[in-house]
């Protein structure tokens, strides 16, 4: 009997260790997220911020120097072409203290000597020219007569010709010292009053309204200061700065989706430019990018954008390939096998290591050309830790 009870003792221990022992070498089932391939429509896009604009900007800047009346237009307000943004009054010269005044006496007291100056070579040069002339005449005389010969003519000639340049300069030098002599005197007049210097209206070049307003209080300033900047708004575009690598890619004409502008639907745009220069901006990371500017003119009517305004923020997805039905999986399923791509299919509760030819991917969605059909179920965000073959669980339902 005890030998029995022994034998009994000893088979139980063997199957208990040999259960714990399968129980330690039976596969853990993985629990994993998962889709569906399916077929269905795939866009790629080049996804970017932008920034709209007024295309056509006007600055109304002052034309003379002068004390500028307060700017009542304020942004946002509208004008026609030809109203009135603002006066100007001009300012009179300055008053000359005595020192400045006693030079600009001496300096016209010094070009009126000029001018006379000028005016005594105008006088002789007139009178060489008439003595050249009256040789001239005489060496004509004689050559008619046969008392001289042609080569002495022909310098007469010369000489008279010489003489008469000589008239014309000296009158321009005399035309020039009486120009200088006349302002010199001008600077000594006396100066005027404001009231009779009259007002400088500004009027709006274009139908818009007023973007930004740099003055507002009466001051004086010089000329060309800015004053208001004008716009149409119906005149609006889109610009985005693009990575050069992704600007390479982009062709005027490409269909352009606006998102993220505040409304309840995207706009239809088209890239009308791709401008021929970049330029370095610095990331938010610090880190130097070539950017080009790409600009896009909305192909939605007016209604549909009008309460976007100058400077506003958007989204542009700029389309680079679409197509209305492709076979395609998420691109969170694939992961690098050597120079390749692969999946995990799910078949019958088991993973399997699927290698796929892969074409056009979004940011969310790959296109697949060979390797997987429509139906089959591949894990989603694969961890390093799964294995070909494993046994998993499904976390999520599968989309039929």
């Amino acid at each position: 009997m005890p030998r029995i009870l022994r034998n009994r003792r000893f088979f139980f221990a063997v199957v208990i260790i040999a259960g714990l022992l399968a129980l330690a070498l039976w596969p853990e089932t993985v629990p994993v997220d998962v889709a569906t391939a399916q077929d269905g429509p795939l866009r790629v896009t080049i996804d970017e911020e932008g920034e709209t604009r007024i295309r056509h900007r006007f600055i109304v800047s002052t034309p003379v120097a002068g004390r500028v009346l307060r700017v009542d237009l304020e942004p946002g307000d509208r004008i026609k072409r030809g109203g009135i943004v603002t006066r100007v009054q001009p300012e009179p010269p300055a008053l000359l203290d005595d020192r400045t005044r006693a030079e600009a006496e001496a300096t016209v007291e010094a070009l009126r000597a000029a001018l006379n100056r000028s005016r005594a070579e105008e006088g002789r040069a007139r009178t060489g020219r008439d003595l050249a002339l009256t040789e001239l005449r005489r060496a004509r005389e004689l050559d008619a007569a046969g008392l001289t010969t042609r080569q002495a003519v022909e310098m007469q000639e010369a000489e008279a010709r010489a003489a008469e340049e000589a008239v014309r300069a000296a009158s321009s030098a005399v035309a020039f010292a009486q120009a200088e002599l006349e302002r010199a005197r001008a600077r000594l007049q006396p100066r005027t009053s404001t009231a009779s210097t009259g007002v400088v209206e500004l009027a709006a070049p274009i139908d818009g309204v007023i973007l930004k307003r740099f003055r507002e209080s009466e001051s004086v300033v010089p000329a060309g200061e800015r004053l208001v900047e004008m716009g149409d708004p119906r005149d609006l575009e889109v610009v985005s700065d693009l990575l050069s690598t992704d600007a390479v890619r982009v062709a005027p004409g490409a269909r352009v989706l606006i998102a993220e502008w505040g409304g309840d639907r995207e706009l239809e745009a088209r890239v009308r430019r791709i401008e021929p220069s970049g330029f370095t901006k610095i990331s938010a990371l610090g880190v130097e990018e070539q950017r080009v500017n790409v600009i896009m003119d909305f192909k939605d009517p007016a209604e549909a954008w009008a309460k976007l305004g100058d400077a506003y923020r958007v989204e542009v997805r700029i389309v680079d390939w679409e197509s209305d039905r492709v076979l395609k999986i998420p691109t969170s399923a694939l992961f690098r096998q050597s120079e390749t791509w692969a999946v995990f299919v799910v078949r019958d509760g088991r993973v399997t290591r699927t290698v796929v030819d892969i074409g056009h991917r979004s940011g969310v969605e790959a296109e697949v050309k060979a390797g997987l059909s429509e139906g089959t179920v591949v894990v989603v965000h694969p961890s390093d830790t799964l294995a070909d073959g494993a046994r998993v669980e499904l976390r999520t339902p599968v989309a039929r």
